[in-house]
């Protein structure tokens, strides 16, 4: 009788024998944290990308917690920078299974105020960070998929409805919202997919920079269906799912992720303040 074959570290798990790259932690409140935690739950091999060693500072030991020895150094305004990544990640591993992309940008003067009012400069460096790094990073990973794999990047609801202080980001994610659809079109035919997750408010450094933060927290929490806000692994959670076998038949798709927050048109009467009601002899259309 022939010796069985000893199991496969981790076999059973969603992501076993997968590696993938991580863009995007800059803390372990992160959204992009939240999403290497859950694959690397399920047996994922992660690489991370930091920018400037003041986050490297901070991802390095998080990487590490999770078995990371890849754990690289990546400006994506830089095009030099963003090659040499990848040929890293070709030299270590030779390909790849999935991406996270969780990098965003701009000004925070130009979050504030009108939409109208924003600068040239701001306009073309927060489109570059926060929508075209997206398809830079997408066009590199996907030469390294050659058995196929699964992408996914982060956008919010200000890329389809006006948001207070998101300006400018709201239209940048429209553009990577555009971006995720033309990119599962190109790459479907080698069986890659490309997906978006559009998440609630969620309490990280990045939403901490948005004016009126605590506002904009509260009123989604009264709002939503579910009468909460989302965390990060709420979003890793659904991050798991489309970078996952379970998703293979799903492509081009912005998923949301906010309690339910998307599907409403008016806040139901009964969640407005008394002071919002119509005066006493004051007709409502």
């Amino acid at each position: 009788m022939s010796t069985p074959e000893p199991p496969v570290a981790g076999a059973g798990l969603l992501m076993a024998g997968k590696r993938g790259l991580v863009m995007g932690v800059a803390n372990d409140h992160s959204i992009a944290w939240g999403i290497a935690k859950a694959l690397a739950g399920q047996g994922a091999g992660l690489a991370f990308t930091y920018q400037g060693e003041a986050l490297g500072k901070r991802v390095k030991p998080l990487a590490e917690s999770l078995g990371s020895s890849l754990i690289m150094s990546c400006d994506v305004e830089d095009l030099a920078s963003v090659d040499a990544t990848f040929a890293a990640l070709e030299k270590a591993w030779g390909s790849l299974d999935f991406v996270v992309h969780c990098l965003a940008y701009s000004d925070k003067a130009g979050l504030k105020g009108r939409y109208a009012d924003t600068t040239r400069e701001n306009f073309v460096r927060t489109m570059t960070v926060s929508a075209f790094s997206f398809t830079e990073v997408a066009s590199r990973a996907a030469a390294l998929m050659p058995r196929g794999g699964s992408m996914v990047t982060l956008t919010f609801g200000g890329a389809t409805r006006v948001m207070p202080n998101y300006n400018v980001m709201g239209v940048a994610k429209a553009a990577l919202e555009a971006s995720v659809r033309y990119l599962a079109a190109d790459f479907g035919p080698q069986g890659v997919r490309v997906n978006a997750i559009s998440a609630g408010p969620v309490r990280t450094l990045a939403g901490a920079g948005i004016t009126d933060a605590r506002f904009m927290f509260n009123f989604q929490k009264s709002h939503a269906p579910l009468r909460r806000n989302v965390n990060i692994v709420d979003v890793g959670g659904s991050a798991l799912y489309l970078l996952s076998d379970l998703s293979s038949g799903v492509t081009g798709e912005i998923h949301y992720v906010d309690a339910g927050y998307n599907i409403i048109s008016m806040p139901h009467p009964g969640n407005m303040k008394a002071d919002a009601a119509p005066a006493s002899g004051e007709a409502a259309e």
